[in-house]
């Protein structure tokens, strides 16, 4: 599986709105609301959220997720100086549960590694890839409510006793 990135330009918009909404239909299933209702409420809500990560996040790679060339996610990722944030990353329903989030992932822990940073990460406790992280070696660090604001502690690299000799 090949996956790459590109920076998010404007006519990605409409692309970005569809992957934010993909993430709240369970949520919007439970609703007596109808499609008009529900689609109205979530560009309402993707419209504040981008303008808020676009406004709070400006040293942020906004990014859109490629697998062979076509979009199938986004991941934003803060490094600041004492961690690599994780803002956001989604996929389309379609390539959940596909290998895609485990690749991005473990590109992130081994660029975490590499420089000896954390990545951290918040997580609705009800996000099916909630397992995932956990997998992949993150731990809570802190209980939000919602949230949970999760660190994955980067890999100690030790040296043989032979080298140390």
């Amino acid at each position: 599986m090949t996956v790459t990135f590109r920076p998010i330009r404007s006519d990605d918009e409409v692309f970005l709105s569809q992957v934010y909404a993909s993430t709240r239909l369970d949520e919007l299933a439970v609703t007596d609301w109808n499609d008009a209702q529900k689609a109205a409420f979530l560009q309402m809500q993707f419209v504040a959220q981008h303008k808020f990560y676009q406004e709070n996040y400006t040293d942020t790679d906004f990014l859109v997720v490629l697998q062979d060339n076509t979009p199938i996610g986004r991941l934003y990722v803060a490094r600041w100086k004492d961690e690599i944030r994780i803002v956001d990353i989604a996929l389309l329903p379609l390539y959940r549960g596909s290998g895609a989030g485990t690749t991005i992932l473990q590109g992130l822990l081994a660029e975490a590694d590499a420089v000896g940073k954390p990545v951290r990460i918040h997580v609705e406790r009800n996000n099916p890839a909630l397992r995932l992280y956990q997998r992949l070696g993150f731990v809570m660090i802190e209980d939000k409510g919602v949230y949970l604001f999760m660190e994955r502690r980067p890999t100690v690299k030790t040296e043989s006793v032979e080298q140390e000799r």
